[in-house]
Parts: C-alpha cells; structure tokens; sequence
C-alpha cells in the first residue's frame, strides 16, 4: 500500500468491521458506503444505538502529521462553537492505525443540501466563514501545505502530459492551451496575501443544512488567501455573482476582514482548480472507482469541451476582476 493509484481492494467489510473493534466500536448494523472518491468512508449503527462515520484515508496522499493538523483544526473551531463536524476522540486519539491503514471516526449527522440561490443561506455561510478564518488566523499549518503555483499548475501539468487519456489527436491542441493558460494565471497570480488556515475546499456539497449551515469534509485544509473559501459559492453570470458576493462579505465583515485585492486572485484560483481536478483524476485512474465514476473522461468530446474551457478561462482572466457592487 505505497502509491497514488492504491485501489482499497484489500478494505474489505471484515477488515472495517475488526478496525472499529480495535477501537472499541461494534457495528450493530449499516456500514453503508457514502459518497467519496478519494478516502473511503462508511456509517454505521453502533451498539449504542447512535450513527457514526468511519473514515479510511487514501495511503500517503496525506501523512500523519497533515492529518493531525486536520483534526485540531477541526477541534479548534469545535471549541469556537462553530458548526464543522470534528472527528471523535477515542481512547484520547482521533487517528487511529490498523493494518496499515489510518482512520477516523466522526459522528453522523445528517441535513439538507445547501440551497445556492438562497441569499439568506448564503449571509448565514457568510458568517461562520468569517468564524472560521477568524480561528484560522490564529496559527497556521507547519505540515499542511500552502495553495501555490506549483501544486496547482506545475504539478498538474506534468501529470496530465502523461494522461493516456487524452485521445492522440487532441493531446497537442490540449496541452497548447494548457501552457497558456498556465502563463495567463501565472500573470495574474500574486501572493500580497495574508495565509491562513482554510477549509480548502468549500464548495455548495460541503455544506449541509440543519438549522444553519454545517461545514464537512475537511480532507483538503490548507493555508491559503481567505478568497480560497468563498469564491466557490459564487456562481451565474457577472450582475448575479456581484450580488452573492456583496452579501457574502457584508455577512463575512461580522467576523473578519477581507482585503479587497484578493478578488483578483479568483479567476487565477478557477484556473488552478480546472487544471489540478483534471490531473487528480488522472492520478488515480488505476483505482477502479474513478472509471465508474467519471466514464466521460474517455470521450473525446469531453477534452474537446476541456480546451474550450480553457479558452474561456483565459479570457476571464484577461478581464478586469469582480468588483463589490457600489454603494450609494
């Protein structure tokens, strides 16, 4: 079990079921598989009648110590009150090892989806992302890494330079239009920002709705500009997205502050995160669960859709960055 394309094939249900007796949890019933493409991740019943989620990581896409600083991170906004899920502490230990594996267990909870088009929704999250990054700012991760160029981009690209994937009478065209847009970012990326620690990954499916916004899934946290967790939210055209994100921040403004000149940095983070989910993809093609899961990556249209994109993105780029709308 050493390599990105490790596939869980040996994390049979006995194996689950004898890892959560090594910690003292019997399943009564459940060990449903939820949905996760780059751990593993069940809920069960246990025999106190409660739900709880088990989490197996992917072998040595993060290290013990990355994982640690996942989990105090977690437990740090726990301690503000904040809504994230913080995984359990059992036997004074929230990461746990069996046969090679490394696993957490988190308490079920359940909610609705988050409704993107509701404003009211959208100030709430507003609020406790600006909670967060207020806890976030209070150290940053020494293990975890920083969002930068070279993961995003560099890395990325190398990978996708090998993808079997592409078909051959697109790789030349594609790759073309990848180096360019890698340049346009590279332009337009600047790192005159404050780090701090950041979910990583919020996007509308990691926010459940139960009485209020609840935050899961923080399998990417990293440090990063606070404009990393609230881009993602945003979405429509110019006129809609300026009203998002003027209720956005005037929520986020309770509890922190942003500087302005990290909206310029969206357009450039857009752009890394079409380049490195592409190449994450095709990192872990050899687990049998990506081929089900994204068939449409063996089609040439997709690629064909994949450069136009591109070309889009340049001239998002290019354009001048979103703007507040003005007050009056």
């Amino acid at each position: 079990m050493n390599n990105s394309a490790f596939n869980f094939q040996a994390l049979s249900p006995d194996l689950i079921l004898d890892a959560l007796e090594s910690v003292g949890l019997i399943a009564e019933s459940g060990l449903t598989a939820l949905n996760s493409y780059e751990n593993r991740v069940y809920q069960f019943l246990g025999e106190d009648r409660k739900r709880y989620v088990v989490k197996f990581y992917r072998p040595e896409r993060w290290s013990e110590e990355q994982i640690q600083e996942e989990h105090q991170f977690c437990r740090d906004m726990a301690d503000a009150e904040i809504p994230a899920i913080a995984p359990l502490s059992i036997n004074e230990n929230t990461l746990h090892h069996y046969q090679g594996y490394m696993f957490t267990v988190f308490p079920s909870v359940g909610g609705r989806q988050y409704e993107i088009d509701n404003l009211d929704q959208l100030e709430w999250v507003g609020r406790f992302l600006g909670r967060i990054h207020q806890v976030g700012s209070e150290s940053l991760f020494i293990a975890r890494p920083t969002v930068g160029l070279d993961e995003y981009l560099s890395r990325p690209r190398d990978v996708l330079a090998q993808c079997p994937l592409i078909p051959k009478s697109l790789r030349e065209p594609f790759l073309s239009v990848t180096d360019k847009l890698i340049t346009t970012t590279r332009e337009f990326w600047h790192t005159d920002w404050q780090p701090l620690r950041l979910h990583g990954d919020c996007h509308p499916g990691n926010i459940l709705w139960r009485d209020g916004p609840l935050f899961v899934d923080m399998d990417d946290a990293r440090n990063g500009p606070a404009i990393q967790d609230l881009w993602m939210l945003l979405h429509g055209d110019e006129s809609e997205q300026r009203l998002q994100l003027d209720t956005l921040l005037e929520a986020y403004g309770e509890f922190a502050d942003l500087d302005t000149s990290e909206l310029s940095l969206i357009e450039p983070l857009r752009a890394m995160r079409m380049v490195y989910y592409l190449a994450w993809v095709a990192r872990r093609w050899d687990d049998p669960a990506f081929p089900k899961s994204f068939p449409w990556m063996q089609d040439e249209d997709f690629w064909r859709g994949q450069i136009a994109a591109f070309i889009e993105q340049i001239k998002k780029l290019q354009a001048p960055p979103l703007r507040l709308m003005p007050m009056y």
